[in-house]
């Protein structure tokens, strides 16, 4: 009942994305496997102009395992969670060797694949291959917790939460999962649920007893901890600017950086404790805030004007004249560059 009421809404309501196939046609398992790993923690809205610049750049999974993981991550700048943009390359270099390019069907065997979780193997295997499973994420937990009105918190939940979906699942299983994620996205939604819209109102729990907005429960979170530190500007008289690469391991793993100290706890007082990445005259810009899932960060911003015959220190190397724009640049770094114009 709960399963035909919620594809009946989406055969009406179902939202137009680049990475959805029409009504009645097969998925492309590349471009669904594309589009969740984007989609993990990212909205729509932003994640659409990078899915057109990857599906452009790269066609095909073949098209992205020959291309140098550096160029992966230069159109994946901006987009966060770098480790996603890592483990899309590695995932698409071992389906071109060991599966002759082509996507397995099962979620056991997607779940040996680089950066697939029991999420996204869901996701591919039944909207791609339409295999009877579940794919629970975000908008799923919050649909079903208010529909049964469940009391147990975030991620405890999870079990329960998967259990309560896969007695859902019918035979049309890809519809039924975008029809959750849908549900979720545009008429359950966290803050204002539009109720009067939703197919299942009259089944809904938290619904009936106007609680919608106390589910799903959630375990109270600590504060998290301001970080510091100091970010360093060189630019050389013809526009370039001193950039390196970070440790392949770790935050930002492998994306491109300006010199930058150490991130610590305290608040940072003066210039010369920092090791600045050579000797100039630098001057205090300003400072720039970003917010990383486990800890916000701020960044005092340092500039230093060079002549072209200042040589780059070990590890770094200078961009080209025109500045670092093609580089793998995260948001951090953009906002620190931005600062310092």
């Amino acid at each position: 009942m709960l399963d035909k009421k919620l594809l009946d809404w989406y055969d009406r309501n179902r939202r137009v994305l680049p990475w959805r196939s029409p009504p009645g046609e097969q998925s492309d398992p590349y471009r669904v496997w594309l589009s969740e790993i984007m989609l993990q923690q990212t909205g729509v809205k932003t994640v659409i102009p990078y899915f057109d610049a990857f599906t452009t750049r790269f066609p095909t999974v073949e098209d992205m395992a020959r291309a140098e993981r550096d160029e992966v991550l230069r159109l994946w700048a901006g987009l966060g969670y770098y480790s996603r943009a890592r483990n899309l390359h590695a995932c698409a270099i071992e389906l071109v060797e060991r599966h002759g390019g082509r996507f397995p069907d099962s979620v056991e065997a997607l779940l040996k694949l680089p950066g697939i979780g029991a999420y996204t193997a869901g996701a591919i295997a039944s909207i791609a291959f339409g295999r009877r499973v579940v794919a629970v994420d975000g908008n799923v937990e919050r649909v079903l917790s208010r529909v049964y009105e469940v009391e147990e918190a975030l991620p405890k939940a999870r079990p329960l939460i998967t259990r309560l979906a896969e007695d859902l699942v019918p035979e049309r299983a890809g519809d039924f999962a975008q029809s959750l994620m849908d549900l979720g996205a545009t008429i359950c939604t966290p803050k204002n649920p539009a109720c009067g819209l939703c197919p299942w109102s009259k089944e809904c729990g938290a619904r009936k007893a106007g609680t919608m907005l106390d589910y799903p429960k959630k375990l109270a979170k600590k504060a998290k901890r301001m970080r510091y530190g100091a970010a360093f500007v060189v630019r050389r008289t013809d526009g370039a600017v001193l950039i390196g690469t970070r440790p392949e391991k770790g935050m930002l793993g492998g994306m491109v950086e300006v010199p930058n100290s150490d991130w610590t706890m305290e608040p940072v007082a003066e210039l010369a404790p920092l090791a600045p990445p050579l000797q100039a005259e630098w001057r205090h810009c300003g400072s720039v805030d970003h917010v990383f899932t486990h800890f916000p960060l701020r960044l005092e911003v340092y500039v230093a004007d060079v002549g072209m015959k200042v040589k780059a220190p070990e590890p770094y190397r200078w961009s080209s004249p025109n500045g670092p724009e093609g580089e793998a640049l995260p948001t951090l770094f953009r906002k620190v560059l931005g600062v310092s114009n």
